[in-house]
């Protein structure tokens, strides 16, 4: 079954089994935000609207993505966290290369949907293995850690895309990330075992389902879910569409210029992105243990602040002090990673811990994929009559707005969420 010894585990192979998580975590988004900086090339190779590209980049991902989170969670606790994970890695990262054998629309929406069952496997059982793990003083910044997957891949994607499309084409990008990581997908099946034994088979153990009933008469749970999903909304939205925004901004729109365009990005999204979730991890583990409300009101407070940011740095005229402004806004926008999955963890007991996070994921991702890049696409082409190419920065600007949501709902659950904390059974 490949269990470790939970009596056995020392930090060093904690540290190994977080790191080996990340990688995972890193071809995720690597494989999610490629899509973005080929924008262009590809709109401009199949012929397609900023409305189907939307789709091609959320709904088409979002739609299995998110459905099939809950039962691979619940899977994963039932044959081993490990297995599903590397199952998944394989199946993402081979729909990644076949996206670049796609001549149409729908091939590359389907093939877009397969990359989205692949991912529906890998992130909720990686939150289960990181608690097992780690105990909770010290979770949060795992967690954090761990979601630094996001902005190492959202900025790898864009440079690596960018590098690989300008010396091929696109179609070669999508390829050779594709292959990578399908070669990864072993490695880390003989480095990382589940510390305990999956719950199908423990004697008396809870079955998996269990977790549904126990989450959804939570109104905690829907506050953390909804709320973190209106962020989302805006972050998956300007992780797609950002790219060509810069591009249309700055002038940067020749294809013999699109290198710039994913070092401006890359750029942003590596310093920003990582250093806003290892910051939140870390205060959300001090302040945490002071008050849990903590893990709430850190991530609000820097929603509030991201928001009007946002829109400040995608006024810039200077690609120089639009950069330094819009660093601020994509560490921020990241912050809420480590303190809301901590406390969406302790929703439900410790052994639920797989189906509790595909749960919140589920409910997340149908609004922040399933919605947001799509919605942006779709404001830009009814903005297009009225302004131009400057119709997609405006959808954008629009969009940012709901951090503002999320951080009203974020305050509105510290109460119940303080009602509702399960405390961790190990």
């Amino acid at each position: 079954m490949g269990v470790r010894n939970p009596e056995q585990v020392t930090d060093g192979y904690r540290r190994t089994v977080l790191a080996m998580l990340l990688v995972v975590y890193t071809f995720n988004f690597l494989d999610r935000q490629i899509l973005g900086i080929l924008a262009k090339p590809i709109q401009d190779s199949l012929n397609l609207s900023d409305a189907q590209f939307g789709a091609i980049g959320g709904t088409a991902f979002a739609l299995l993505y998110s459905v099939l989170g809950v039962p691979l969670a619940l899977l994963a606790d039932r044959i081993g966290r490990a297995r599903v994970i590397a199952g998944s890695l394989v199946v993402w990262s081979g729909f990644t290369a076949l996206c670049g054998t796609a001549a149409n629309f729908w091939q590359l929406f389907l093939y877009r949907l397969g990359v989205g069952v692949g991912e529906a496997g890998g992130v909720a059982p990686s939150y289960a293995m990181i608690a097992d793990y780690f105990p909770v003083e010290r979770r949060a910044r795992a967690i954090a850690i761990y979601s630094m997957g996001i902005p190492i891949g959202l900025g790898s994607g864009v440079l690596l895309g960018a590098y690989i499309a300008q010396a091929v084409n696109w179609q070669a990008a999508f390829i050779v990330m594709g292959i990578a990581g399908i070669i990864v997908a072993p490695i880390f099946l003989m480095i990382v075992k589940d510390r305990y034994p999956p719950a199908a088979v423990v004697k008396g153990g809870p079955s998996p389902l269990a977790v549904l009933p126990i989450l959804t008469r939570k109104p905690a749970f829907w506050l953390l879910s909804i709320g973190a999903g209106c962020s989302s909304m805006a972050g998956y939205g300007l992780a797609l569409w950002a790219p060509k925004i810069i591009a249309i901004q700055f002038g940067w729109t020749a294809g013999s210029e699109l290198v710039k365009v994913g070092q401006f990005m890359g750029a942003l999204l590596l310093v920003g992105g990582s250093v806003g979730i290892f910051l939140g991890g870390v205060i959300a583990d001090r302040l945490g243990k002071l008050d849990r409300a903590w893990y709430l009101r850190i991530p609000a407070i820097a929603w509030l602040i991201a928001a009007p940011m946002f829109i400040l740095g995608f006024s810039m005229p200077n690609p120089v002090l639009a950069w330094v402004i819009l660093l601020i806004p994509n560490a921020l926008n990241t912050l809420w990673l480590g303190p809301i999955v901590t406390a969406s963890q302790h929703l439900a007991p410790s052994s639920m811990r797989a189906g509790t996070s595909g749960t919140f994921l589920m409910v997340n991702n149908l609004l922040g994929l399933g919605v947001g890049p799509w919605a942006m696409g779709a404001l830009s082409v009814a903005l297009k009559d009225s302004y131009g190419d400057q119709s997609l920065g405006i959808a954008a600007m629009a969009g940012v707005c709901l951090y503002l949501v999320a951080a009203v709902l974020a305050l509105l659950a510290i109460r119940p969420l303080k009602r509702s904390w399960v405390e961790a059974s190990d």
